[in-house]
């Protein structure tokens, strides 16, 4: 299996200069470019009208490769707008249905980090819920099991390492399926909220603290090769992240990619 990964912290990253966001390139080919997100990006244009990453991608294309006219980029997967790191995207109409056909049939692997307040009882677990979407407050809720409209969600967790002073733990987390703020709701309801998490742990996060939540891995069946595209992204030494040593993110990082060979 071919395999294509880098860690965000790392100096040999090329650079996508996109107006006034550095936007790291882990992988590229005709098809396909893979990205580290800057946290605090939407992944489209919204609402708000900031900068979003399909248009700082569009715009780095275009001048970098000289490109007249129109930059074709399909939006693959998302990743919520505070959250940051490893994120694909598709460069060509083919690669974007091809892509979009891996996340249909479950091919698309996402991995993540969190930190979560508390210590979870269980090391390792997998947790199944039904998730209801409301759309008018953008916010998602665990309800009882066969709730009209309610979606099944499972993910894994384990923890990596734990802070006892802190009360806050380090966990990886594979998603087996992609509901809205799955990761979010579902931690929260299991009693440990995310670092920062404004909206589901709003009673033990403070104002201004940022969510710590990183797209670890992402990865694929290449549209047109017979091989994966994976790439890596550590998140960076900041608070909370920094609670631990450089060892625990290397022995991640050398983790995930030996799952990759």
């Amino acid at each position: 299996m071919h395999s294509d990964h880098a860690d965000v912290s790392a100096n040999a990253l090329s650079k996508a200069t996109a107006r006034s966001i550095s936007i790291p390139v882990l992988y590229e080919d005709n098809h396909v470019i893979g990205v580290v997100k800057p946290v605090n990006i939407p992944s489209q244009a919204d609402d708000t009208g900031d900068e979003d990453m399909l248009t700082l991608i569009k715009q780095d294309l275009k001048e970098r490769h000289q490109k007249a006219g129109n930059v074709f980029l399909g939006l693959v997967h998302r990743l919520d707008r505070p959250v940051g790191g490893a994120m694909l995207f598709a460069k060509t109409s083919k690669g974007a249905s091809r892509l979009s056909d891996s996340v249909r049939n479950g091919r698309l692997l996402k991995r993540y980090v969190a930190v979560l307040r508390g210590i979870p009882a269980r090391p390792k677990a997998t947790l199944r819920d039904t998730l209801l979407k409301d759309t008018r407050t953008n916010t998602s809720a665990v309800l009882a099991s066969g709730t009209p409209g309610g979606k099944d969600a499972v993910l894994d967790y384990e923890v990596l390492a734990t802070h006892t002073q802190a009360n806050l733990s380090l966990v990886l987390i594979t998603l087996h399926t992609g509901r809205s703020h799955q990761i979010r709701v579902q931690l929260s309801h299991a009693g440990y909220p995310l670092y920062g998490d404004q909206r589901y742990g709003v009673t033990v996060n403070r104002p201004g603290e940022q969510l710590a939540l990183w797209s670890v891995l992402a990865g694929a069946p290449h549209p047109v090769k017979d091989e994966q595209i994976r790439i890596l992204s550590l998140p960076p030494r900041v608070r909370p992240w920094n609670q631990w040593s450089e060892h625990v993110y290397d022995q991640l990082a050398e983790r995930l990619e030996r799952e990759q060979d």
